[in-house]
């Protein structure tokens, strides 16, 4: 069963638990007049999404599905999604609309190239392309100017049913999932490469008041020390082995 959270004015995170692997995943809406989803979640979770969504808003009328890279968790269900709501479109970055989504969506998505906007109504969100943060290099994050809550993928990443928000230390959580990870195939699963502090540091300086992350608890409070806190972190758990 998937719960819904307000994290910030008409932002919903709406998180399934999944004990197997002791992870949560996340979806977020945006309730506007152009209402968006950002991840579709997997196929498997599509009808407890769904039912949570339909709680806030009706599907058919989505008008974005958007997602931070081609992947299974990120855009699954996408083809699901579009069906359910006719007017919808996929919104990825221009490189994943060229390379990957465009040949398996049943609409073409909108490519967006580094700095777009899309105006939901009231909410205005910005593309900040970042390739191979968190990985592949058609990557990138929606960062919602209005209520500055920023959709941060698998940045933050924490193991575990968590909270739906939190203020504690979500940086030496997400230092516990690299641990715990060492030895198994999910190894490594975040590249160290020379552009990812700089990368990391053109989030910080948005100075986020909510980061969203698709695994584990939304961080409320000073997003841009956290986002530099996981770059030292990340400096010293996997660039020091990269």
């Amino acid at each position: 069963m998937s719960t819904v959270t307000e994290i910030a004015p008409d932002i919903f995170r709406i998180c399934t638990y999944v004990p197997q692997a002791d992870l949560q995943f996340s979806q977020f809406l945006v309730r506007d007049e152009e209402p968006l989803l950002y991840h579709t979640g997997l196929p498997i979770l599509l009808a407890d999404v769904r039912a949570a969504v339909e709680t806030m808003v009706d599907p058919a009328s989505l008008r974005w599905i958007a997602f931070s890279h081609f992947e299974a968790d990120e855009c699954g269900a996408l083809n699901q999604w579009l069906a359910a709501a006719p007017a919808a479109q996929p919104a990825c970055s221009a490189n994943g609309a060229l390379v990957s989504v465009n040949a398996v969506a049943e609409r073409p998505a909108r490519g967006l190239q580094d700095g777009e906007i899309i105006e939901t109504g009231t909410h205005r969100l910005r593309f900040l392309a970042t390739p191979h943060l968190p990985h592949g290099w058609d990557a990138g994050h929606l960062y919602d100017e209005t209520t500055r809550t920023l959709l941060c993928s698998d940045l933050l990443h924490q193991n575990g049913d968590v909270e739906p928000v939190t203020s504690a230390d979500v940086v030496a959580r997400m230092r516990a999932m690299f641990e715990a990870y060492r030895g198994t195939p999910f190894d490594f699963y975040m590249p160290w490469t020379a552009q990812t502090e700089g990368l990391i540091e053109r989030l910080a300086r948005l100075e986020p008041l909510v980061c969203a992350p698709m695994h584990g608890s939304a961080y409320a409070g000073d997003g841009a020390a956290a986002l530099r806190e996981m770059a030292v972190m990340m400096r010293e758990v996997v660039g020091a082995v990269a």
